[in-house]
């Protein structure tokens, strides 16, 4: 057995996953290779091939690489827990008006509690996936996830659900790297393919990159069940007619079908009456939201306002805000307004490149 340990890396066959799995085994970790099996492209009713991480090509080329270089390699079937939980949430989630992130969701839920599972079936000390962020041990003993040096590439925003007991089993190699030495390592470990390999962003259920189409398929005469909604502006006048709430989110201005002679943005949804809010893009600009479900991370709480860096969205760059803990709930105010806010999405807050924590965005107060 290794001195370094017996580590299970999560393998989708993209990139990523591979090199992390290949540069852990050449530091002498014991490597076991896992492949897990999320969603069926066919269950979703689109009509677009099979691609990204839960299609038979990514689990050969897994496979594969576990083969040639002498390590054992599983496929993990998770698509009952997977479905049940990560897309009836995102479901609910546009029904209740608000903007789901499913790989949050997933992330916090669903992939690491299967592979922390798995890990102590098979007798692994540690789980490691090929995400840019890293994982180090704070001085007060707690675990922090933290920044990825390719800024381009950070994913610790998505990373904000996962908890003590996983983050302390958790090895992301490749947070000290950028994607172009990722990319040379593939060809230096004989892949020049997979460095060439494209990447998905869709998500993984939604293959078409179309929500408001998987949202009809998945729920029954939806489209009659909200049909007869109307936008408002934020008198409440009404300025015309809209598909029903669901098909919209809060910054959108593409797709709505509606002449203003001007620039309009969702501002707010209302499910309970089926009304879509349109104003101007500084309509879109808060002071304050409210966050909630929050999973703290470098510390074991906050008891005081504490200035962070707020991101609202992955692409954010972030926000310096006053943070305002309550327990697991949280006020976030703005030192300048943050525009686009929108329920559902998380908020991750942070201090310097270490993730504080995150949470749920649950809504802006009225007039703020």
């Amino acid at each position: 057995m290794s001195s370094k340990g017996k580590v299970l890396v999560a393998m989708s066959g993209g990139i990523d996953s591979t090199v992390t799995a290949l540069m852990l085994h050449q530091q002498g970790y014991e490597v076991v290779g896992i492949t897990m099996k999320t969603w069926d492209y066919a269950a979703s009713g689109g009509g677009k091939k099979e691609t990204g991480c839960c299609n038979l090509d990514s689990f050969n080329d897994a496979r594969m690489a576990a083969v040639e270089h002498g390590f054992p390699h599983y496929i993990l079937d998770i698509r009952e827990e997977f479905g049940s939980f990560v897309v009836e949430n995102f479901v609910d989630e546009y029904l209740a008006g608000r903007t789901p992130n499913p790989c949050v969701l997933c992330n916090t839920h669903i992939k690491w509690r299967a592979l922390l599972k798995r890990a102590d079936a098979l007798g692994c000390d540690y789980i490691a996936t090929g995400h840019y962020a890293s994982v180090y041990q704070h001085t007060n003993g707690r675990f922090v996830i933290t920044k990825g040096v390719d800024e381009t590439k950070d994913q610790s925003y998505v990373l904000w659900g996962l908890q003590q007991d996983l983050l302390s089993r958790t090895l992301l190699p490749l947070g000290g790297y950028r994607k172009t030495e990722i990319r040379q390592m593939a060809y230096d470990f004989g892949y020049p393919e997979l460095a060439k390999k494209s990447e998905s962003y869709e998500i993984c259920f939604v293959p078409d990159n179309d929500y408001r189409g998987f949202l009809k398929r998945k729920v029954e005469g939806l489209e009659e069940k909200v049909s007869g909604g109307y936008f408002v502006d934020k008198a409440g006048n009404i300025l015309g007619s809209h598909k029903g709430y669901p098909f919209y989110t809060i910054g959108q201005r593409k797709g709505l079908e509606i002449a203003l002679g001007k620039p309009t943005y969702v501002t707010e949804i209302i499910p309970q009456t089926n009304t879509v809010v349109l104003g101007d893009e500084q309509d879109l600009e808060k002071e304050e939201m409210q966050v909630g479900k929050i999973n703290w991370i470098k510390y074991d709480g906050l008891q005081h306002e504490t200035e962070v860096l707020t991101k609202i969205r992955y692409k954010d760059k972030g926000s310096i805000s006053a943070l305002l803990p309550d327990g697991d709930k949280a006020t976030v105010r703005f030192y300048e307004k943050a525009k686009g806010i929108a329920p559902g999405q998380s908020a991750v807050f942070y201090d310097g490149d270490d993730v504080i924590g995150g949470g749920i965005i649950q809504g802006v107060p009225f007039g703020v």
